[in-house]
This record gives C-alpha cells, sequence and structure tokens, in this order.
C-alpha cells in the first residue's frame, strides 16, 4: 500500500507552490485605436511624456480625471472617453508658450454664423450672458461688433471647417476656442451637428459657451471636477449658475479682479 501511494506521488503532475502570473492581455486593434486616438487629441505627447508607453500614458489620463490608476480600458476610463467634452487638449500650455492672455480689457467679438436650433436673439442672449461670467469677476469688458475683425470670432460648423481641428458629428466633441493671439487666437467654434438649446435638455448653449470663453481668455481644463472648465459637460441650471471658486481664482491670476 505504501509502494502504491509512493508512486502515485511520483507521477503526479508537477503544480508550481504559487499561481502562475497572468500575461497582460493584448490590446485589440480597434481598443487600440481608439484609446491611441484619444490621447493624441485630449493628452498630446509632449517632450516629457514621448517615451510613455500606452498604458503610461492612460495612466496618466486616470490620474488627471481621479480614477483608479490601472493603466488599461476598464470600465470607468472608457466611460469618461464616450461623455460629450469639449475638443482642447486636457494637458496646459507647453512652457516656452508661457500664459496665454490678452494685454488689453477691453475685447470685441463678433457672431460669425448661427445655429438653426434657436432663434438668433436666443443665441445672442447665451453668448453675452456666457462671457458677462468673466467679465463680472475681473476688469474684462466685452463688446458686440457687425462689422470688421473681432478678438473673438465666434461661428456654429459641422466637421472639417478650416482650424484643423474637425467635429465629430453629434456627441463626443462639443466645441472647442483657442487661447488669446492672432488669427484664430480666441476664436470659438460650436458643433452644428449638435442640438443647442436654452434649457436643460440636449446641449444648453450657455454652459457651453462659458467654458469655451475661459479659453478664449486664456485658460486650460482643470480637473477639479465642478468647475466650470472641467473638461466634459454637466447640466448646471444658467438661472442660477455662479462661477465656481475655482474657476475666479484662476482667471483673477490672469487679469486680477473686478475694478468696484
Amino acid at each position: 500500500m505504501h509502494y502504491l501511494l509512493l508512486c502515485a506521488l511520483i507521477f503526479l503532475p508537477e503544480t508550481p507552490a504559487f499561481p502562475l502570473q497572468q500575461k497582460p492581455q493584448p490590446w485589440s486593434i480597434i481598443d487600440l485605436e481608439k484609446v491611441k486616438g484619444y490621447l493624441d487629441k485630449f493628452f498630446p505627447i509632449l517632450p516629457e511624456t514621448q517615451n510613455l508607453s500606452i498604458e503610461e500614458r492612460i495612466k496618466e489620463m486616470q490620474k488627471f480625471f481621479h480614477l483608479t490608476v490601472t493603466g488599461k480600458l476598464d470600465t470607468k476610463t472608457e466611460e469618461i472617453m464616450t461623455m460629450p467634452r469639449c475638443g482642447m487638449p486636457d494637458t496646459k500650455y507647453p512652457t516656452s508658450a508661457g500664459t496665454p492672455r490678452w494685454k488689453k480689457t477691453h475685447l470685441t467679438y463678433k457672431i460669425l454664423s448661427y445655429t438653426q436650433d434657436l432663434p438668433r436673439r436666443k443665441v445672442e442672449d447665451a453668448i453675452r450672458r456666457a462671457l458677462m461670467v468673466w467679465s463680472d469677476v475681473t476688469p474684462l469688458q466685452f463688446r458686440k461688433v457687425d462689422t470688421g475683425r473681432a478678438d473673438i470670432e465666434i461661428r456654429f460648423a459641422r466637421r472639417e471647417h478650416g482650424d484643423g481641428s474637425p467635429f465629430d458629428g453629434r456627441g463626443g466633441t462639443l466645441a472647442h476656442a483657442f487661447a488669446p493671439g492672432e488669427g484664430i487666437g480666441g476664436d470659438a467654434h460650436f458643433d452644428d451637428d449638435e442640438k443647442w438649446s436654452d434649457v436643460n435638455q440636449d446641449i444648453n448653449l450657455f454652459l457651453v459657451a462659458a467654458h469655451e470663453f475661459g479659453h478664449s481668455l486664456g485658460l486650460t481644463h482643470s480637473n477639479v471636477r465642478g468647475a466650470l472648465m472641467y473638461p466634459y459637460y454637466s447640466y448646471q441650471n444658467p438661472q442660477t449658475f455662479k462661477l465656481p471658486a475655482e474657476d475666479k481664482r484662476r482667471i483673477q491670476k490672469l487679469y486680477g479682479k473686478t475694478h468696484d
């Protein structure tokens, strides 16, 4: 009996003392293209990130949004990648560029084209109130012009529209705006494939415009959830909207406080 037991032990299949470490799952081509496209657009490669792997770049993105840092396309990460948002990157301006800002406090704006989703007067009212979000807390003043060049030119457009940053149809990217400067600097473009509204349905124009004009004035995105300059869209009642402290602090750092 002892002999049979010994034989059985000798011929048992060899099993490791510790569980084998699983190899990381390879990326599917679809997932890889989706993640790389997102990262290239919103977390573009900078000198300090040019040697990072795709997993390390995902970790940087997860840190920015205060997600669990896994380096993987998990549910929360994929969810945030598909939410409607601003089309500008989530990285800061390159150090060499400094912090773009207007060298004057009296700025002009011009609406070059309108959406058909709202009456013209409602578009103009939303734009005016969105600019007031910033003028109410700084010395900045905005004046609408109908002719000539304006500091901030506003238009609604679809897909490729001449600035090298095409829109993507309904959902996804809602709008984008450029930092102060020459040419298209300060200009704000809104995706006309979106359904724009002035209430709590579809996409509220006032809220998106107020965010975009933050870019027009020199602000980058904030990773503070609830800040106006947070990259993702979320509805708040425009009638009771108040600029969050985070955004107020940042804009006043650029332009100072309002003159009472």
